[in-house]
């Protein structure tokens, strides 16, 4: 799954060379996202004072960003065992790594999406926090998977 978008192809420009740029263009995106879910989060909690957004909701984003530095640490060749023989646990610990954080972000973006629910949509408060939280944790994760996926090991040939 490492490199499921080595395949995708879009339609080609001739005056730009993306091949050599792909993981600076990935990772250019996956900043963009990251920032841009917690510009949302950090401008609905100056929005809303506590009484409309309880800021317990901010260990939703907090956990995210813990697991995307979590997801993003382990290369995929730690995890095909190419490159990490070495170590207490080898390729074991590094797939084990990765486990927990992937479900680290799908729990916050799940929590996230029950924290729109059950506190903004039931109770028929203004849903604008609860979107903020939920839009939060999905552009962490987006940024997640392009940062993980998005880029390329093979530097030089």
């Amino acid at each position: 799954m490492a490199g499921f978008l080595d395949n995708f192809r879009w339609p080609e420009c001739e005056c730009i060379d993306w091949g050599e740029r792909r993981n600076a263009v990935a990772s250019i995106v996956a900043g963009v996202l990251f920032f841009t879910g917690w510009w949302i989060m950090i401008d609905a909690a100056v929005t809303y004072p506590s009484q409309q957004m309880n800021h317990a909701f901010h260990t939703c984003g907090v956990f995210s960003t813990i697991a995307f530095f979590m997801i993003n640490a382990v290369s995929n060749g730690q995890v095909r065992g190419d490159t990490y023989g070495e170590g207490c646990l080898g390729r074991t610990g590094a797939r084990l790594w990765l486990f927990i954080g992937f479900m680290m972000m799908f729990g916050s973006l799940i929590a996230s999406i029950w924290i729109l629910f059950g506190g903004y949509v039931v109770p028929k408060k203004e849903v604008a926090p609860g979107l903020a939280i939920f839009f939060q944790n999905a552009f962490i994760f987006f940024s997640t998977l392009i940062y993980k996926f998005g880029r390329t090991e093979d530097l030089w040939g």
